[in-house]
């Protein structure tokens, strides 16, 4: 299936194309830098910061067909937006299909990103009939509190939102709580090679109940396995908690808790304050100044309480709507 584009009549002057590979890499970035003053984008966050030329490469490396399922948009022979689509499973067995869309602001307001949201939707549509996935598809897609345009977008579109992770800062590493003590019978330390099924079954198991969560395999927990400021604890001989955290590569001054995650029966007693507080200690060993991670809004184990206590501060809130499937689509 190829790229539609929109008539000429609707859209004049405007033309939608495949993503071409590395070409396209410097043109891309410069939607995302050209979006970032009027979408007021943080560009240093660890949800949807503003991708570097070389971290569109890399994204776009990671894409099934991305020649298929990323289209850009120019005008005038200027690349003025793009779109892409991925899809995942969740724990509960629904296929999320996600497509998130970039629009210079010069030229929203003009049918273009309704435009582009048909085209995602009629390629996600041909998707779901290739996968065979009707009984569970469903559309999703991503705003921030500050996208405003795309928001208005999607809530006409019929998009609603379903949940929210929000993104939070400790700003100074230097200024860490002196206490989070480990509860008596527990030890901590570092993790190796050795204990990474441990760690990654910790994990998986931290979030049996949540809803909207993609299915994490253990080769791709693997895949990005980099153990230098990984904390765990253990009751015995059985892993209670871990705390995996890790230095930005795009700029080392920042760290990030990208898990915390504490087993059913060892919660509610100060194991997570002092996993974390040991991974933020190992963050700033290792030259981090600052830290950032993000969390469900909705949490029920009050992990936001917990990251508050220590000095992290709400910075962004990240949304993810959604659209069920045509009935005619099933």
């Amino acid at each position: 299936m190829g790229v539609d584009s929109p008539s000429p009549e609707r859209l004049p002057g405007y033309s939608f194309r495949p993503y071409r590979g590395r070409t396209d890499h410097s043109a891309m970035a410069a939607v995302r830098l050209g979006c970032a003053e009027r979408d007021r984008i943080d560009a240093g966050s660890v949800v949807e910061g503003l991708p570097t030329v070389t971290e569109i490469a890399e994204f776009c490396a990671q894409l099934d067909d991305p020649s298929h399922n990323q289209v850009l948009v120019e005008h005038s022979g200027d690349v003025v937006g793009y779109s892409t689509i991925r899809w995942w499973r969740e724990r509960d067995g629904t296929w999320l299909y996600l497509h998130r869309g970039h629009l210079l602001p010069e030229h929203r307001g003009r049918g273009v990103g309704s435009a582009m949201l048909a085209w995602a939707e009629g390629r996600i549509r041909h998707l779901v009939q290739q996968h065979g996935t009707a009984q569970t598809a469903v559309f999703g897609a991503n705003a921030t509190s500050t996208t405003e345009d795309a928001t208005r977008l999607l809530l006409e579109a019929g998009y609603r939102r379903v949940f929210s992770l929000a993104e939070l800062q400790l700003t100074d590493l230097r200024k860490l709580p002196d206490d989070g003590r480990l509860p008596t019978g527990f030890r901590m330390g570092a993790l190796d090679a050795s204990s990474f099924r441990a760690a990654w079954e910790t994990v998986v198991n931290s979030y049996a109940d949540a809803a909207f969560t993609q299915e994490w395999p253990y080769d791709r927990f693997l895949a990005k396995a980099d153990p230098t400021c990984w904390r765990a604890a253990w009751d015995g001989p059985h892993m209670a908690g871990v705390a995996l955290c890790s230095i930005r590569p795009q700029n080392p001054s920042v760290g990030e808790v990208e898990e915390l995650s504490v087993r059913r029966e060892s919660r509610r007693l100060g194991l997570g304050r002092a996993l974390l507080l040991d991974g933020l200690r190992c963050l700033r060993g290792h030259g981090a100044t600052t830290a950032r991670l993000y969390t469900g809004t909705a949490n029920p184990y009050r992990s936001y309480d917990l990251y508050e206590s220590v000095g992290f501060r709400r910075i962004n809130e990240y949304l993810r709507y959604r659209k069920p499937m045509d009935p005619e689509d099933r």
